[in-house]
């Protein structure tokens, strides 16, 4: 399987940190090579985008493929790479719903993606609430609490 970017992350953060993303804006620019000019047509009349990107930076050889304690805080549980966001899993590819703020040809400005400057983007979706979750959604304590300070 190859997968080539479609875009690239454009300013935000240099480097990786744990929290407080939400008041990050960066630029997707898409690749003119991988899309025609017309790729983002009707994007701006929705305000969230789904962005997949690759955690490119993460050294191959730090990637999970078992179980963990998140962020290593030992007072949190140890659970399997799946059962967390974690970055270094076994493709390195992060989701991301984020904050649409304006679309500029082959430029997309955003707004809470936690993704660093240079970061390959893999695809854009827009956000629907029709593929949000049915039905009622549940999560671990950790989980609630690993998330209060990350936006």
């Amino acid at each position: 399987m190859i997968l080539t970017p479609i875009a690239h992350v454009r300013g935000g953060r240099a480097e990786a940190l744990d929290d407080a993303w939400d008041g990050v804006e960066a630029e997707i620019l898409l690749d003119p090579t991988q899309l025609g000019p017309d790729a983002a047509l009707g994007l701006d009349a929705f305000s969230h985008v789904t962005v997949v990107f690759v955690f490119d930076r993460i050294d191959p050889a730090k990637v999970e493929r078992n179980a963990r304690h998140p962020r290593g805080r030992q007072d949190w549980p140890r659970v399997g790479i799946l059962g967390q966001r974690g970055s270094p899993r076994p493709n390195r590819i992060g989701v991301t719903t984020c904050a649409l703020l304006g679309v500029q040809g082959m430029a997309l400005r955003v707004r809470g993606l936690d993704a660093i400057d240079g970061t390959p983007v893999l695809d854009i979706k827009p956000h629907m609430t029709g593929f949000d979750p049915r039905g009622e959604v549940r999560e671990p304590d950790w989980a609630r609490a690993i998330m209060q300070g990350y936006w």
